[in-house]
């Protein structure tokens, strides 16, 4: 059995039945309201986690016999910047070393990503964005608008079920007071020589930036029903994951990152595990409870627990 089919065969049932009883739910809040919207479900996993696997897996179950569920995937990559307002971005902070690659909350264009999420809402026809990750050199660009895919179309079942999947999704700023906390345990263990993560590494004005502009991603969270989190039992685990996922990437096509630009790589986007990862973990959704499930996963990416929040 190969890696990817472990991970659909060890996680599938979990969400499957996690994601049929929360769209029931969904379906009898908006009985006696007009039409029901799209039930929009939420994956958050660290690079190198299973995560493109799980949702194109989802997306094949629920669309087939039985459920007949029309589903769409979309990722929060879709909605990176401009390859040109990414570059302002960058170069107006040029001393941030967070943002001067895309990854981090800022480089969305949320605008562009609720305005999309209103259209499905509303069941009008929508184009989905899509990103480029290979252009200018690996910085990426958005693909031009006349070649995205079209959802909703003359003649087209309406979608009943989107599949947002991301690294970020579900994260939450903190308030000032926890942010400076986190930053000040994490500088004083970088000094210690046992220090693994990268926060403590970085100046607190520029984690500050990160985290105000991740308030803004509460406008994109709160568009979720439900929530499945792949939950890596050690953060650390992304390092080793995101190695073997460029390894077999160059294998692939010949050419990819080197070992020391994935480190590198992963280093970028560290910090916001350190930051959010506790707050994901207990839950996303308030005094709201049973729209979060949360699957441990090992190092070898199985699942461990369950848990539904």
């Amino acid at each position: 059995m190969t890696l990817s089919e472990a991970i659909k065969e060890d996680r599938s049932d979990h969400c499957v039945s996690f994601i049929l009883e929360r769209l029931h739910v969904h379906q009898r809040q908006w009985e006696n309201k007009g039409s029901t919207p799209p039930f929009v479900v939420g994956v958050n996993g660290s690079q190198g986690a299973g995560k493109t696997t799980l949702v194109s897996s989802l997306a094949l179950i629920l669309s087939q016999a039985p459920h007949r569920l029309p589903t769409t995937v979309l990722s929060i990559d879709d909605f990176y910047l401009t390859h040109e307002l990414q570059a302002k971005l960058a170069a107006s902070n040029s001393d941030n070393p967070l943002i001067q690659q895309r990854g981090q909350p800022s480089t969305h264009d949320l605008d562009l990503a609720l305005g999309f999420f209103a259209s499905l809402r509303d069941g009008r026809e929508v184009q989905i964005p899509s990103y480029d990750k290979s252009a200018f050199d690996g910085q990426g660009e958005r693909i031009p608008q006349n070649k995205w895919k079209v959802v909703n179309g003359m003649g087209e079942e309406k979608v009943r079920v989107i599949i947002l999947e991301g690294w970020c999704i579900g994260f939450r700023a903190l308030q000032d007071q926890e942010l400076r906390k986190k930053w000040e345990e994490a500088s004083i263990q970088s000094k210690s020589g046992s220090y693994q993560g990268r926060l403590g590494w970085n100046r607190f004005q520029d984690v500050q930036f990160i985290n105000e502009a991740l308030r803004g991603y509460d406008a994109l969270t709160d568009q979720l029903d439900a929530l499945i989190h792949i939950n890596a039992e050690d953060p650390n685990f992304v390092f080793e994951w995101r190695l073997e996922q460029e390894a077999a990437l160059r294998q692939v096509k010949g050419t990819g990152m080197t070992d020391e630009q994935v480190i590198d790589f992963v280093n970028g986007y560290y910090p916001a595990y350190e930051l959010y990862t506790d707050r994901l973990r207990e839950g996303v959704f308030g005094k709201e409870k049973g729209k979060q499930l949360r699957l441990s996963i090992g190092k070898s990416r199985e699942v461990r627990d369950v848990v539904r929040l």
